[in-house]
């Protein structure tokens, strides 16, 4: 890698274009299956981590949060519930890059779950009604019988192409508003180069927080 591919010098005083532009290559570059992907923790009550692979479908940039969905009632939609805040990676190892997000987690609004839900596959659909994320299954039968019996509920095949199946009230979006970022490029002999930037949030409303000016301070590898 040459000095270009670093980060800049100075800092920029905003980190995410920087963020968006690396997002962007990642994802047309598609050096690996889903570039998207991104490890996000989540912790309990009792501050019992813990981590999944989710994929980022939405980086707001000019507001500054990314966009997952999953089922509320699941153990990591519990957790946020419970403890409104996560932190995430994005590692691209074949650009030698990796990103690290953390900050408060509100939902989407509906409209937000209702377009996304829309777009997706029908098997994706009907899985999000039969399937009791996290829970106990009994066998992968039992879970390929609450899928066919949800698509007959909703009057469609799983095999079909598409067909109408409404988003359940207990799946949607979360937004994670960064208030902390870490941009790391990989560097010769375990000598990265790493930068942080925060910024102050405040609440706005249940989705949406006003933000401060960001401060950023490079780091030893």
């Amino acid at each position: 890698m040459s000095a270009n591919d670093f980060l800049p010098e100075p800092l920029p005083d905003n980190p995410l274009p920087l963020f968006t532009s690396w997002f962007r290559q990642a994802r047309e570059r598609a050096t690996q299956p889903n570039p998207d992907a991104m490890v996000l923790a989540t912790s309990d009550t009792n501050n019992t981590p813990s981590a999944r692979v989710v994929l980022c479908k939405l980086l707001a940039e000019s507001e500054g949060y990314v966009v997952f969905f999953t089922n509320y009632q699941s153990r990591k939609g519990r957790e946020l519930t419970a403890h409104p805040r996560a932190a995430a990676v994005f590692h691209w190892d074949a650009l030698h890059r990796q990103v690290r997000i953390e900050g408060p987690v509100v939902r989407s609004p509906l409209q937000e779950s209702d377009d996304y839900f829309a777009s997706r596959a029908l098997i994706s659909r009907i899985g999000a009604w039969a399937s009791q994320q996290s829970q106990p299954l009994k066998s992968r039968a039992a879970l390929g019988e609450q899928v066919e019996a949800t698509a007959a509920r909703f009057g469609v095949s799983a095999t079909a192409s598409d067909g109408h199946v409404p988003r359940p009230p207990h799946w949607g979006g979360h937004r994670l508003w960064i208030d902390m970022i870490e941009l790391w490029v990989e560097g010769a002999g375990r000598v990265h180069d790493r930068a942080i930037w925060t910024r102050e949030l405040s609440r706005q409303d249940e989705h949406s927080f006003s933000a401060g000016k960001w401060h950023g301070t490079r780091l030893n590898p």
